[in-house]
């Protein structure tokens, strides 16, 4: 589980043109963010939401469903040492165990091989979005193309197979 940043600031990198051509990409600094949650690696499962911002009542929102989602399993949910993860009260999902990463180690976080993946295939690079709702549309049009193998092939980590084993 973790949170990632969406917005209207734009991502310029490079991109290939045809030989003689010039590349055109818009450029806008307006700071307008969406934030989005979790996968489960064993799975592939993906059980995000697209929520306006990180804090400890939209983290009680996340877990909340998280917990009625898969009422029928016990969930060890790995979290950065974030301030809105601490605040929240974990007690209140019987079903959800926090798994608390050593701080500053997003390395460890497997859900961050996803953010890139869908910032770097998935139509984020040299886009100017311009409203919040279009960033918030192709979000949701990406994480609906996430398939299972997709998801596991790309956050199952090695230390994740051997805890489950």
């Amino acid at each position: 589980m973790d949170e990632a940043r969406f917005g209207r600031i734009d991502n310029i990198s490079s991109c290939w043109v045809p030989p003689g051509g010039r590349a055109k990409v818009g450029n806008q600094v307006i700071r307008e963010y969406t934030y989005d949650l979790a996968v489960c690696p064993e799975t592939g499962e993906n059980c995000s939401l697209i929520l306006p911002y990180v804090n400890k009542e939209c983290m009680e929102i996340f877990l909340q469903q998280i917990s009625e989602t898969f009422c029928n399993y016990r969930i060890i949910m790995a979290m950065d040492r974030a301030a809105w993860h601490n605040e929240v009260k974990n007690e209140k999902w019987e079903n959800i165990v926090p798994l608390l990463q050593p701080a500053y180690s997003p390395e460890v976080n497997p859900v961050e091989n996803m953010w890139a993946h869908i910032r770097e295939d998935g139509g984020f690079k040299n886009t100017t979005f311009n409203t919040l709702d279009e960033v918030e549309l192709k979000l949701a049009e990406e994480l609906k193309k996430l398939d299972e193998k997709t998801v596991k092939s790309i956050t199952l980590f090695r230390w994740i197979k051997d805890a489950i084993s």
